[in-house]
Parts: structure tokens; sequence; C-alpha cells
């Protein structure tokens, strides 16, 4: 085999998904999650009201440009920080673990941001309880949703993100 051959053979497999792809793969997960929360968080906050979809959607953007990103750079830093601080923990442990972590700390987050957007902190009282309520009422979703995501889509993901 010349060299000719061999770099178009390692051209060929080295095929990378482009960039749009990325993207658009990482942007359904945020709305998967964070508008599922949020969704759930402004219903906890105000009930099904004719302006729920309105409220809901602020809450889901002002989560999307503060919390989401926050949330996704202290994923990844937990998952490089679990892998050496666990070494002898198994792939899937840790992935739960890292999961249950980044659930906590995702939702607190999103229902502090929704019940700031629904709520408003004129009365203190009342946006802890939104807060509160946000949090535990949306709190089985979201492991639910942090642990099945870890678990299984977060591996294919990562994955595909490498290539």
């Amino acid at each position: 085999m010349n060299t000719q051959t061999v770099m178009l053979q390692s051209g060929i497999e080295e095929k990378k998904t482009p960039m749009v792809q990325k993207i658009l793969v990482v942007l359904s997960m945020i709305t998967l999650m964070g508008g599922t929360l949020t969704g759930v968080m402004t219903y906890l906050n105000l009930g099904y009201t004719e302006t729920f979809f309105a409220d809901w959607v602020s809450s889901f953007l002002t989560a999307a440009v503060t919390i989401i990103p926050l949330g996704l750079t202290m994923m990844v830093l937990m998952t490089k920080g679990a892998e050496k601080l666990l070494p002898n923990m198994t792939i899937k442990a840790r992935d739960a673990l890292v999961g249950i972590i980044m659930a906590c700390v995702m939702e607190s987050g999103m229902a502090f941001t929704t019940a700031l957007n629904n709520i408003g902190l004129d009365n203190r009282t009342e946006f802890f309880s939104a807060w509160l309520d946000g949090l535990l009422g949306a709190l089985p979703v979201a492991l639910v949703l942090m642990l099945t995501i870890s678990m299984t889509i977060k591996p294919k993901i990562d994955k595909f993100l490498k290539n």
C-alpha cells in the first residue's frame, strides 16, 4: 500500500459529524429536559391559566439562557471529576450518581428562575413557597429524566459529539 492509498482510507474513515447536527442534538436535549421541567413548575406555580403557555415559554427561555448553560458546564466538570475521584466505580454507577446530583442542581436552578419569572421577589415568602413547590413537585420528573438520560442517552450523545 502506498502513502496516497493510506491517506485516502484514513480520510474516509474519519468522517466527522457536522457541527450543525451536534448543535441540534444538544438543543433538542435542552428543550426536552428544560421544557418539561419548567412546564411542570409553571403549572405548580400558577395552575393552568389563560396565560399558561406564555408564562411557560418565558420561564423556559429564562432558564435556557441562565441555568442550562451553567448546568451543561457543571455536568461536564462533574463527569470528569467523578471519573478521577471514583475510578473503581462502574461507569453506569458513576453516570447514575452524576445524573442524580445534576437533577437536583439543575432543577433547583430552574425552580428558582421559574418562581422568579412567575411570582417575582415582591413577596419573598410567596417566592420561596413557589420555588419549593416547583422544586419538590418536579423532582420525580427531573430524577426520571436525568437518570434515563445519563444511563442511556448520554453515552450515545457523548460518542456522537466526539465524532
